[in-house]
């Protein structure tokens, strides 16, 4: 894989380089930005029982009402 590396400054929230560069058309590039810290992202897993042994008390019950069940 070939790479090349351009200096470019951010304007009005585009990136803009410094020098005319003719890129490819779908050319995949990889932006590095410096001096900014980046912001830690946060995994939010799915809530587990503390005590599994408990999970009998969330067993599901279905019931089935009668089509013209009253509201």
């Amino acid at each position: 894989m070939k790479v090349a590396t351009n200096e470019a400054t951010v304007e009005n929230g585009q990136i803009r380089l410094a020098e005319r560069v003719q890129l490819p058309e779908r050319a995949k590039v990889y932006v590095v930005v410096l001096g900014v810290e980046e912001v830690p992202r946060f995994h939010i897993t799915s809530p587990r029982l503390a005590r599994p042994e408990l999970a009998v008390d969330f067993v599901k019950e279905v019931t089935e009402e009668p089509l013209n069940a009253a509201l």
